[in-house]
Order: C-alpha cells, then structure tokens, then sequence
C-alpha cells in the first residue's frame, strides 16, 4: 500500500492530498478536496466507472461536483431560508441568485477535507463547517469514510453539531458504466424502488407536493433506459425519488446495467430520498476528463442517496433537523458486478 500524495494546492496554499485504496476487483482514488472520489475501477473492465478530471486545478475550476460529497445541506432550499425553533436563517443563494444549491458556492463539496486515517482498503475524512458559515447555524463536524468491500464502494458519513441545524448529505459520483464517458449514459437501463417523486417548480425546487411516477418520463419501477426521447432532444433527469418517508435500514433501492459492458451497479442505501441527474448541463466544460477529453452532455448518471430537498420548508417531509447530542448516519453502497 502506497500514502497520499499531494496532487494540488488550494488558492489559499493547502496540500490536496490523493490516496489510492483497493480492495478484490475495486481500485479507488479519494481525494481530500471535497472528499470525492476522483477515478474508480473494476478489474476486467478497461474503463473508468465515474466522471472526474486528471488535474486539481479542473476541480475547483470546472467541477460540476465530480464525486464529490455535497453538503451540509444537499440540494436545494427555496430562496435560501428555513426556520428552526422560530429563528429564520438566511443562507447564500447561489442558484440563480434567487436558491440554495448545496449550501452556497463554497459548501463542502467544494472545500478541502482533511484525511485522519487510511488503510489498504479505506479512507477517513473530516471536516469541520463553522457556524454560520454560508448562512447555516452551528459547527459541525462532519466524517465520511470510503470503504472498498465485496465489490461495492461503502460511503458512511456521519456528522455532529453544537447547535441546532440542519444536515442532509449527498455522495456525488456521475457514473458511466459502458466506457467510463466516452459516450452519453442514455443506453444504462436503470430501476428505483419508488412509486413517488418530489414535484418541481420551474426552478427545479421541490414543491412540496408529491407525484406518481406512472404514465411519466420518471418511471423507473422495472428496468427502462434512461434515453426518452422528446422535441427537444433528450429528456433531461433531476428529481428525487422517494423511496421511503424515513431513515431505514440499509436495503437496497436502485440498480443500473450497461448493456454493452455487461457492467451493473446495486445502490443500497437508509437514505429516505434518491436524486437522478442524468448530466444534461456538463457539457462545455474545457477540462480534459478521465478519457483524455472533455465530456459531452450526458457523459454520466448520479445516483445521490439523501433526505428530500428542500425538507425544512415542508414538514411532511422526512426532518434533516439535527441537534447537539445528536449523530447524523448516512450509510449508501455503491456494489459493482461484471457479467
């Protein structure tokens, strides 16, 4: 087993460390920079299985979120502001100017983590979101530990606060199972254990009303390709699924099968909530990708296990409320298999 190396600086000087972990049939490369997941691969398959950039500095530059972890709050919050106890927080808006996307433009996706221990198969990140940060209540402190075991990538995130706020965690890797990008995600066949979406407005923020899949382009309740076809070309994906009304135990909730690699992904997960974006807006980017150049619009898939969006604006919807003496545990698995 080889230590981190430093494979970047920040603007502001820190080493972004890169560790490379293995485990059976399953290589992954972690970086500390918004402890993503910068390259992953499966013995027999000459491909990489998730999108992401050959240097640091198309990270901060260009990144659309490349494996990254989203937070604290994941996704997004109508107009930046939500309540707890009576108290009304502003956060940044940096949707549009009008919403919040994963907690501003410097959320922890976006930020340098720092690595407190490794092993051959494994990798253990922390970072610590002051209060106030971005508009968010309270200092936490916030561990995600990347695990390679019986073919699958095991992401676990757990997070603690010294004052009431709100937590929802998403694991960020697109995903190209045919030939790692070169081509668009359309032909995955994809499922998702959900008879139920979160309805959007026009700003892609949820509702808070919630709509059936069936008779929709989003019905994934047996195997179906992503491509749906309309006048203005491919239909394009970002919606959560709701796959329960709360936390559970680990089960599993979406599959995805490439046909011409014979590649397949199992995604277990106790996250109530799963969001498919199927990259529609990634293309343009000048960074050269993992294939040698950039990627075209729907170069890859996300799968991102988390709480409904926007939850503290409609309390029939699963809390992402998190108080002192409290843990947030997220546990989703991402398993791989090659027919």
């Amino acid at each position: 087993m080889s230590g981190p190396e430093i494979w970047g600086r920040t603007a502001d000087g820190a080493d972004v460390l890169k560790l490379r972990i293995e485990d059976g049939g399953l290589t992954a490369d972690i970086l500390t920079w918004g402890a993503a997941v910068q390259d992953l691969r499966l013995d027999g398959h000459p491909h990489p299985l998730v999108l992401g950039f050959k240097r640091f500095d198309d990270y901060p530059a260009h990144s659309p979120y490349f494996g990254a972890t989203a937070g604290r709050v994941a996704n997004r919050i109508r107009e930046g502001r939500f309540t707890i106890d009576g108290v009304t927080h502003q956060a940044e808006r940096n949707l549009d100017g009008r919403h919040t996307l994963h907690s501003g433009k410097q959320g922890i996706g976006k930020r340098n983590w720092r690595l407190v221990d490794f092993g051959a198969d494994f990798a253990r990140l922390e970072i610590v979101d002051p209060d106030g940060f971005a508009g968010f209540p309270g200092t936490v402190t916030i561990t995600n530990e990347y695990r390679l075991e019986d073919d699958a990538l095991k992401v676990s995130v757990q997070a603690r606060t010294d004052a009431p706020t709100i937590v929802n965690i998403a694991h960020h890797s697109y995903f190209n199972l045919e030939d790692g990008g070169a081509t668009d995600c359309l032909g995955h066949r994809l499922k998702i254990a959900a008879e139920a979406i979160t309805e959007l407005d026009g700003d892609l923020v949820a509702s808070g009303a919630l709509n059936t899949v069936a008779g929709t382009p989003y019905d994934f309740r047996d195997f179906a390709p992503i491509r749906r076809d309309g006048p203005g070309g491919p239909f394009a994906h970002d919606i959560n699924y709701c796959v329960s009304a709360a936390r559970m135990a680990l089960r599993p909730v979406a599959w995805a099968r490439a046909p011409r690699s014979g590649v397949s992904m199992e995604v277990l997960t106790t996250e109530p909530g799963m969001q498919l974006y199927t990259g529609s807006k990634i293309g343009g980017r000048p960074a050269d990708g993992l294939i040698g150049r950039p990627y075209d619009a729907f170069a890859g898939f996300c799968f991102e296990a988390q709480c409904w969006p926007d939850a503290p604006n409609h309390p029939h919807f699963p809390s992402i409320l998190l108080r002192p003496g409290e843990t947030y545990a997220q546990e989703t698995w991402y398993r791989f298999e090659k027919a």
